[in-house]
């Protein structure tokens, strides 16, 4: 999906791919290391699904990322880690990294690119394995206990998924 996010009076531009895959990741810093590589100016970003309430709550994390760099309101040095932050809907970096970090061993992926080729989760698929975006539908249960997300709250927010992405919003306003 191509989005046109406006930063700073400016009318921007951005390429934003979503994807979820089922993955047995055997070296974790080996995969970051190919990641890299790949770089050419885009930015990828990988995140335990576990965590991720639907695909709109990642894209909504990425548009706040690419906006908090406009602003310069980022909490994190670089954007993919921005995204995490903001996916988590809270400031604190290691808790982000906690709660969407992944690890070696089989793992459900939320890959998040910004301004990539096209082909780029082919590429993806070839280094993380199966492409199953089931993996990014909510699952209230874990998110909840992850979240630590009341009945009450998921309620008033109408999902979980809303409420996450309220949770996003409002890391604007903190100071």
């Amino acid at each position: 999906m191509v989005e046109i996010i406006r930063t700073n009076n400016e009318t921007e531009e951005f390429n934003i791919q979503i994807a979820g895959f089922k993955s047995e990741i055997k070296n974790y810093k080996n995969l970051i290391n190919e990641l890299a590589k790949l770089n050419n100016g885009c930015i990828i970003q990988l995140m335990n699904a576990e965590g991720i309430a639907g695909r709109k709550h990642a894209a909504n994390a990425a548009i706040h990322a690419i906006k908090s760099f406009s602003r310069n309101e980022n909490i994190a040095n670089s954007l993919g880690l921005e995204i995490c932050v903001r996916t988590s809907g809270q400031r604190q970096i290691s808790q982000a990294l906690k709660m969407l970090g992944i690890t070696s061993g089989n793992i459900n992926v939320c890959a998040v690119a910004i301004d990539c080729d096209d082909n780029i989760m082919q590429t993806l698929t070839n280094m993380l394995g199966e492409r199953d975006d089931a993996v990014l539908e909510p699952e209230d249960n874990k998110l909840k206990k992850l979240y630590n997300i009341t009945e009450i709250e998921a309620d008033t927010a109408g999902n979980i998924s809303n409420l996450l992405i309220e949770r996003t919003a409002l890391l604007i306003t903190e100071t």
